[in-house]
């Protein structure tokens, strides 16, 4: 039964994200926002809000198992986006990307794992024993993201639209049900997904922290897997690799920001490695963008992170 509530529990997180972002972008186009803009944001950010939801469930309670949840939950699903996303995406055909992505977001998104591992180890620098992510670090992190947004809103202003979303427009009654629809799946399945999977670890003798790394991760990740699957099919390059890398950006500075200035985070010293996955990964995709193919993902470097995603969960299973 708890197996079945966690599935549950993962099935609306993803039709409310679903759900939201279908009537967050008819809602956009209503208002006559632009479909470059939509892609931008509100679908990226639809992918990254089960993260989200489950990181605020998880830090409003003040067990300290909680906190490995939301830890575990961003840094594991920061690891399954790059590694096996991307991988997967790769494989099924070439990614190229823009040059603006190679040498600024994907970049910024390395930034992004250095400054959360510099702040969750900084207790030498205040006489401390324990790690703990402070709301004030929260908001540090938040600065970034909010420099992340104007980065956007810049690069709109002087790029054209290279793509559009295929949003429908919906009534507006139809609109705000989706939308109150969504959020309500959101919290409804976040909130079954912390607790079976707290009791999943609890009867199979294992750490929160490889909950929240595996089962919890991959869940929440789930939207980002379906947009890059169906974006790189459509042989959309730049929405799968632009989903995957902003919602990245999203989980560290967003979420993790939100998730500590709710409650100071308990940091456990062991994800120090996946965070090093994370900063290695995503210096591989950076240099990945000058072997072969130029600016390209080819299918051998894809090949190369799921293998390396795979040795990474014989690692977890190790370890846990």
């Amino acid at each position: 039964m708890v197996v079945l509530l966690l599935i549950l529990g993962f099935v609306l997180l993803v039709k409310g994200a679903d759900f939201l972002v279908d009537g967050a972008s008819s809602l956009a186009k209503k208002l006559r926002i632009s479909e470059l803009a939509i892609g931008l944001t509100i679908v990226a950010f639809g992918t990254s809000t089960p993260e989200l939801v489950v990181n605020i469930i998880a830090s409003v309670r003040t067990e300290a198992l909680y906190d490995q949840l939301v830890f575990g939950n961003v840094i594991g699903s920061n690891n399954f986006n790059l590694l096996l996303i991307l991988g997967i995406a790769g494989i099924i055909y070439p990614i190229t990307v823009q040059v603006k992505t190679v040498w600024k977001e994907i970049p910024y998104s390395i930034l992004a794992g250095i400054i959360l591992l510099v702040l969750v180890n900084d207790s030498l620098l205040r006489n401390r024993n324990d790690n703990i992510l402070f709301p004030w670090e929260g908001v540090i992190l938040l600065f970034f993201f909010v420099l992340f947004l104007v980065y956007i809103l810049f690069n709109l202003k002087i790029e054209k639209e290279q793509f559009t979303t295929g949003t429908k427009v919906y009534g507006m009654l139809r609109t705000v049900i989706y939308i109150v629809a969504g959020m309500a799946g959101l919290v409804l399945g976040g909130r079954m997904v912390v607790k079976n999977a707290v009791e999943i670890a609890g009867r199979l003798g294992v750490s929160e922290r490889f909950i929240g790394l595996t089962i919890v991760s991959i869940g929440t990740s789930l939207p980002e897997l379906a947009t890059s699957v169906v974006a790189i099919v459509k042989r959309k390059s730049d929405l799968a690799i632009g989903n995957v890398i902003g919602s990245n950006i999203f989980n560290i500075f967003l979420i993790m920001g939100v998730s500590s200035i709710i409650s100071p985070l308990v940091y456990d010293a062991a994800f120090n490695v996946d965070i090093i996955v994370y900063i290695f990964s995503t210096a591989f995709l950076f240099v990945a963008m000058f072997t072969g193919g130029k600016r390209k993902l080819d299918r051998w470097e894809a090949g190369i992170m799921l293998l390396f995603f795979a040795a990474y969960m014989t690692f977890l299973l190790w370890r846990k």
